[in-house]
């Protein structure tokens, strides 16, 4: 994937996101390995301290490191979205049988350009804990997108 970081011609229109990251297989070696990857292929402006939390759902799993990112990105919402999940391949995510099960890396949009797009901010403080640091810090605040209200 083309890095988004290099110089773009003027009227390049740019996005701000602020990603939920989770890991819980070898979990500072993946979260670390992220954090390279989208500084290399994105503008990454801050990332939130990393959190250990424990599992939510299925709890037979070790405890996840969960961290927010704020990126910025001339791709569009879609292919940003896209974007990620292939992140996550490159960094060994298999999709199993049960959706809340051990991974090596998850990488969420949970506000894109100031607008919260997943729910998960608001039910989950594993989310919601690291993004509120992360904007507190950065100066910057979301509402929630049109969809949601």
């Amino acid at each position: 994937m083309p890095s988004t970081s290099s110089h773009a011609t003027l009227g390049t229109a740019y996005h701000e996101c602020v990603i939920s990251l989770g890991s819980n297989i070898q979990p500072d070696q993946h979260y670390t390995q992220a954090l390279a990857i989208l500084g290399q292929e994105c503008e990454l402006v801050a990332n939130s301290q990393a959190i250990r939390t424990s599992p939510v759902g299925f709890q037979q799993q070790p405890d996840f490191l969960n961290a927010a990112l704020l990126v910025r990105t001339s791709f569009d919402y879609t292919a940003f979205r896209a974007y990620l999940k292939e992140v996550e391949e490159r960094l060994g995510r298999i999709r199993g049988p049960i959706k809340s099960g051990p991974r090596t890396m998850d990488l969420d949009i949970v506000a894109w350009d100031g607008e919260v797009v997943d729910t998960a901010y608001y039910h989950h403080d594993y989310v919601r804990g690291p993004v509120d640091e992360l904007l507190a810090a950065t100066g910057r605040s979301v509402t929630p997108s049109a969809s949601m209200q």
